[in-house]
């Protein structure tokens, strides 16, 4: 708990505020300003080629309209408490970069950590049940990657490549 949520809980307890957390991890998805935020910019960077390799590390995603359904979930639900814990998956960031590779192979991803002397680090355990218990259905990481990437595309954040097919050459010639 950080010391901005534990401030929140001790002003909720002298107060007498029913307070509930929710707590996300990475938020990643379509981005609703125009601008790259901290939690999209390791993506891009897989994506735009400023990286030649991905860290040796393990994070936790969510999309961002689970967090929003999240919010909106503990604040109708009379008998929600506590803190909950906003996570579809925690995934080794060479997972994440084959899941890019995957669906966009025509970009310069990294397919190799940049410690390839130590061992790749485990996810860590966690529970996303009390928000699954109020009926929040999270959204497969694979799918927020998709639409994170496809947004960065529409808002001109990332070039989209032109694909090398026959059709493609016969108009350019």
């Amino acid at each position: 708990m950080n010391m901005a949520e534990q401030a929140a809980w001790d002003v909720a307890k002298e107060k007498g505020v029913d307070l509930v957390v929710v707590n996300p991890v990475l938020v990643v998805g379509p981005l609703l300003q125009p601008t790259v935020n901290a939690s999209i910019i390791h993506i891009l960077k897989y994506l735009n080629g400023s990286t030649k390799n991905y860290t040796n590390a393990v994070q936790g995603y969510v999309h961002v309209e689970d967090v929003a359904r999240a919010h909106i979930l503990v604040y109708e639900t009379p008998s929600a408490s506590g803190r909950y814990l906003c996570a579809e998956r925690v995934l080794h960031r060479g997972d994440v970069v084959e899941i890019l590779a995957k669906f966009f192979p025509e970009y310069p991803i990294p397919l190799k950590s940049k410690d390839e002397t130590k061992p790749r680090l485990k996810p860590y355990k966690f529970s996303n049940q009390k928000l699954k218990d109020l009926g929040l259905q999270f959204t497969p990481v694979e799918q927020a990657l998709h639409e994170t990437v496809k947004n960065l595309q529409e808002k001109g954040h990332l070039a989209v490549p032109m694909q090398n097919d026959e059709s493609n050459l016969r108009i350019q010639s």
